[in-house]
């Protein structure tokens, strides 16, 4: 079993497409890639034009069988048909078989999130008596106050704050620039941050191009390491619920929707594309307005 010459280049050839003209985040592409390997490598090193719709069917029985999540199915299939419809792009097959293929539809789920209490004992909680304990709880508010994406928060450079108007200029998927806005307490945190502590954590000189947020040695800060130190916290205080960085970016939606802001606005600053991913939030608000009332209505 294994991949053959002719389906490794066209596998290349397609993993440079998703990276330069589909702008796919770079573990988008791992995952693709994985999945397209991992279906040749099934089908037994036949070329990508001898795979028919049938071999497909029972590509997708297979993948059942082994008990994937519907999620892990459906992106899987989505994965090969990408594969196989830039292939049929390129005139390299003459039919796409995977044009058949119909994934399982994916389980709607309520997003998590916390409340406004939950959040503020979650950043009173956090230990600024030194300088990363400081820089930890700006990235946190930041988080919550803006509903920035992790990955957009620790690949912020100092070119991208203008400070005076409340703005943070994110880059987000696809490459696709957006503003944010913040508070003026955050502001305020945030100018004490570089003015006063970054310089703490490692001196540098700062140029429009330098990582915002800094480690030790003076590199960007990782997600992981912004992970590890929200669940410090999040242990030690003993907060019920898996929290994530993700967690605020729901938290925030849900608490500008529920505070009466327009779906359309929320759908800008989070940077979606599509009106449909903001919509989820709307049902989360509609969820709790109704336990509330369930729990506050002397006849509900």
């Amino acid at each position: 079993m294994g991949v053959n010459s002719s389906s490794k280049k066209y596998i290349e050839e397609f993993e440079i497409y998703l990276k330069s003209e589909k702008n796919f985040s770079s573990n988008t592409v791992r995952a693709y890639i994985g999945d397209v390997f991992t279906f040749l490598i099934w089908a037994d090193n036949l070329n990508v034009d001898e795979i028919d719709t049938k071999k497909f069917s029972e590509y997708l029985y297979f993948i059942q069988k082994i008990n994937y999540t519907k999620t892990t199915v459906a992106r899987k299939i989505a994965s090969i048909r990408a594969f196989y419809k830039f292939l049929y792009q390129e005139e390299i097959i003459d039919s796409n078989p995977a044009d058949a293929i119909r994934a399982p539809k994916r389980p709607k789920s309520l997003p998590d999130f916390m409340s406004e209490e939950e959040v503020e004992n979650i950043l009173r909680n956090v230990k600024i008596e030194t300088p990363a304990g400081y820089r930890n709880r700006v990235i946190l508010e930041l988080l919550w106050v803006s509903g920035m994406r992790i990955s957009e928060l620790s690949g912020l450079n100092y070119e991208n704050l203008n400070l005076e108007q409340n703005e943070i200029k994110v880059l987000g998927k696809g490459s696709k620039e957006r503003i944010v806005l913040i508070p003026d307490k955050t502001k305020e945190n945030l100018k004490n941050y570089i003015d006063n502590v970054s310089d703490l954590i490692y001196k540098t000189k700062k140029t429009p191009q330098s990582p915002l947020f800094i480690n030790y040695n003076g590199f960007r800060l990782q997600n992981q390491s912004i992970r590890k130190a929200l669940n410090e916290v999040v242990q030690k205080i003993e907060l019920p619920k898996k929290v994530t960085p993700h967690v605020f970016r729901h938290s925030f939606a849900t608490r500008m929707l529920e505070n009466g802001a327009d779906l359309r606005i929320v759908q800008e600053l989070l940077g979606h594309a599509s009106i449909s991913n903001t919509q989820i939030y709307t049902h989360i608000s509609n969820s709790r307005l109704k336990s509330v009332y369930e729990a506050s209505h002397p006849r509900a």
